[in-house]
């Protein structure tokens, strides 16, 4: 792990940590990686103390690294077992990316913002974390990697796109928060066999919006 994690940074996460657990996320491996992964490596040096508070906050290119509450509820949700097969749909900071990778998953992660991607491409592996990293249109997702154990969307999609669907292998999980620009519901999409997918609410989020397409500059 990176020089710069010091005792104080562990310290904080545990307090996070802690935090989460009172807001009512359960699940132990989930609880344990994101007292793992070292948040404020993921933000510029000048808002290291904003790291480790519940919040999401601006990395640049129009994105943020997401609130640890969503983080948490999102992979909670999913459901993760070790080696399983993940599709994260929006890199991002490579956070998330990195909480799947510690709770053992196989991480393919696809973004449509060329310069997060080239960044995080090189970032992720510096401090441990080697995900499968591609730059495109995560709309589209990642047809010749599919099928996947678990989809996760990290950005507001106006409907589920079929695309992601068809990727899930039958028993798969998606999880991605559904809605317009102000507010989104969270929804696990369940594949139950080649044709039928079960789909369940958890609450409201906010996310920015999933964007068609990809940005080069």
């Amino acid at each position: 792990m990176d020089n710069n994690d010091t005792l104080r940074h562990q310290g904080l996460r545990k307090r996070l940590v802690d935090g989460l657990k009172i807001k009512g996320v359960r699940d132990d491996r989930v609880l344990a990686a994101i007292g793992k992964v070292p948040r404020h490596l993921f933000m510029d040096s000048g808002f290291i103390n904003f790291a480790y508070k519940d919040q999401a906050f601006p990395i640049g290119a129009g994105q943020t690294i997401s609130q640890p509450y969503t983080v948490a509820c999102q992979t909670q949700l999913l459901q993760i077992e070790k080696n399983e097969k993940v599709l994260e749909v929006g890199t991002g900071s490579g956070y998330q990316a990195a909480v799947l990778l510690e709770m053992g998953a196989k991480v393919f992660t696809i973004e449509r913002q060329k310069e997060l991607y080239a960044k995080v491409h090189k970032f992720l592996p510096s401090i441990g974390y080697s995900p499968a990293c591609f730059f495109g249109d995560g709309y589209n997702g990642l047809p010749n990697f599919a099928p996947f154990d678990k989809i996760i969307v990290t950005a507001g999609a106006s409907s589920i796109p079929i695309e992601l669907k068809n990727q899930l292998k039958i028993g798969g999980r998606m999880v991605i928060p559904v809605g317009d620009n102000n507010k989104q519901e969270m929804y696990v999409v369940t594949r139950v066999d080649e044709n039928e997918f079960k789909t369940e609410k958890h609450g409201r989020f906010l996310f920015v919006p999933m964007l068609k397409g990809t940005v080069n500059s």
